[in-house]
């Protein structure tokens, strides 16, 4: 059955074409990736189908009856409502039900009356419908899927407008799964989610009966949960019959046939107009114009134009001092942050590393949830925080090159092209703009100011200074955040190149998956070390807890 069908949908922003002409159908159950690069219309495509923006041109039908939830990339909560009256809203649809059930009760009450039996037949269906929806189980359900988002009971009364940003977008995530709808369009889930949860949010949706509509640029979450890919480029829809790393060799295939055909074509008309420039003036000049006819036409009405591609990220990274053997290592080292309460300094330690070394080359990620203290280990790093107990040492010759999640060392006032002169002044202004084109910055995009730019912007500009400093060994949080998944995968080209070490922090799997050799994973407080990437990893985990289930039923 055929729950949503958009027909030939157009959206322009002022005299700019977003997209033209997109259409296509979704079945009841189906599980669709939207993908494309950072401005290709992806959210305002949501945006249209959830009745929040109008297109210029086509229309979307939704199949009678059908509900439809939206959860947009930024979460808004206007009202003071605390966080569990929040969520106690998602169940607006099984409130009503059951409204009309306690009506239903009374008319049935009197079985002289008229209408008896359609009542009763009425209030059998919605029964049903209100047992389908979980009427019975909502404060289970609510207790449930708000713990698994990372929420602790002591948090249920509190105000959700005093939530943080990542809260905020995990209690709108919360709210849009409560509400059950008929079919679900999530814009970036991921975002903010720590692994533990989106290993949660991935097996919820892959189990959900529901239809889904999903942006993302997480790969790893895209084939776990989808099994179709609409690709949206250059303000056109592609629709493939695959996961996303099926969807990437089908699509490759399809562009390596398309020039094909353009090469081909173009040789065609080159042999023409050479045979049509050497004989029109000589005897066989009507055979010239016969045949400059015929191209003619063929052009006005064949010509395939060459396929487009879109603008790489170029990045490059040199270490040009080899460091020493041993790169870093920690000793009983404790971080956290310190509190004053009255007179008396507490300490609150967020994770011990008692005995831990990293060697050159080596490409090694950190694990933990969210508040586990990575992103507090790489700021006692790179000496923005003191340790709260024992000692770290660099190594020989080491030069670190750091990369904050927050983006805290870009100067928002700066323009893109003085932040980038500013870390190396001894370069030309011609050489930092031929360096920011390679970040997909051209023209007037250098003079923009730094605070005006979106998220994937300031990353682009941290990652241009990043190739500035010529570490030999990387300290990264969050590398991939805000960036398209084009971008990413350059990422992971250039740092798989790279002659240094690197210690990163990330909940990209994939880029997990692609980079690190060994990992420091937060246990109970600890940082433990593990030699392989993270599928070498989970697949430890499941085969030590399956041991540990078998040795206890011995």
């Amino acid at each position: 059955m055929t729950l949503l069908a958009v027909h030939n949908l157009t959206r322009y922003f002022g005299a700019d074409r977003i997209f033209s002409q997109v259409s296509f159908q979704l079945a009841r159950g189906e599980k669709v990736a939207l993908v494309g690069v950072n401005g290709a219309g992806k959210s305002t495509l949501l945006k249209i189908i959830a009745n929040m923006l109008l297109p210029d041109d086509g229309q979307v039908q939704l199949a009678r009856g059908c509900r439809l939830a939206y959860l947009a990339q930024e979460a808004r909560f206007e009202s003071e409502h605390s966080l569990w009256h929040e969520m106690e809203a998602a169940f607006a649809y099984v409130r009503t039900l059951e409204a009309e059930i306690r009506q239903l009760e009374t008319q049935i009450a009197d079985t002289e009356a008229d209408g008896w039996e359609a009542a009763m037949e009425r209030y059998g269906s919605l029964s049903e419908r209100f047992e389908l929806a979980g009427g019975y189980h909502v404060e289970q359900r609510i207790e449930s899927t708000l713990h698994s988002l990372g929420f602790q009971a002591s948090q249920y009364n509190q105000p959700v407008t005093q939530l943080s940003g990542g809260q905020k977008t995990r209690a709108a995530l919360a709210q849009t799964l409560l509400s059950d709808p008929d079919l679900l369009l999530l814009d970036e889930p991921t975002n903010h989610l720590d692994l533990a949860t989106l290993e949660w949010l991935e097996g919820f949706l892959q189990t959900w009966h529901g239809t889904l509509l999903v942006t993302s640029h997480d790969r790893y979450f895209l084939d776990r949960v989808t099994r179709r890919t609409l690709d949206m480029e250059f303000g056109r829809l592609e629709d493939y019959p695959a996961g996303y790393q099926h969807f990437l060799e089908l699509k490759a295939e399809r562009l390596e046939r398309q020039l094909k055909e353009y090469n081909a074509q173009q040789a065609y008309i080159a042999r023409t107009e050479e045979f049509i420039r050497r004989y029109r003036a000589g005897q066989r000049s009507k055979e010239a114009q016969g045949r400059e006819k015929r191209l003619n036409r063929f052009k006005a009405e064949e010509l395939i134009n060459r396929p487009q591609q879109q603008r790489q990220l170029s990045l490059g990274l040199a270490s040009q001092t080899r460091s020493g053997d041993r790169v870093l290592t920690l000793r009983e080292l404790k971080v956290g942050y310190a509190e004053q309460r009255g007179n008396a300094q507490h300490q609150h330690v967020l994770l011990h590393a008692s005995r831990l070394e990293m060697l050159r080359g080596e490409r090694i990620g950190i694990l933990g949830p969210n508040g586990s203290g990575k992103t507090t280990l790489l700021r006692t790093l790179v000496q923005q925080l003191e340790p709260l107990q024992g000692v770290f040492q660099l190594g020989h010759n080491v030069s670190v090159g750091y990369y904050a999640q927050g983006h805290e060392g870009l100067n928002l006032e700066n323009t893109v092209l003085a932040e980038l002169m500013r870390v190396k002044r001894q370069i030309t202004e011609e050489t930092a703009r031929n360096l920011l084109g390679r970040f997909l910055f051209s023209g007037d995009d250098v003079f923009k100011r730094v605070g005006d730019l979106s998220g994937g912007e300031r990353n682009r500009v941290a990652l241009a200074q990043l190739t500035l400093q010529s570490a030999n060994l990387l300290m990264m949080d969050e590398p991939t955040n805000h960036l398209d998944i084009s971008a990413r995968e350059a990422l992971e080209d250039v740092l798989k190149g790279y002659a240094g070490s690197i210690l990163f922090v990330s909940h990209d799997r994939f880029f997990m998956d692609a980079l690190a050799d060994k990992l420091w994973v937060v246990q109970a407080g600890q940082l433990v070390a593990y030699d392989g990437n993270y599928t070498a990893y989970q697949a430890w985990k499941t085969s030590s807890s399956s041991r540990t289930w078998q040795h206890g039923r011995r």
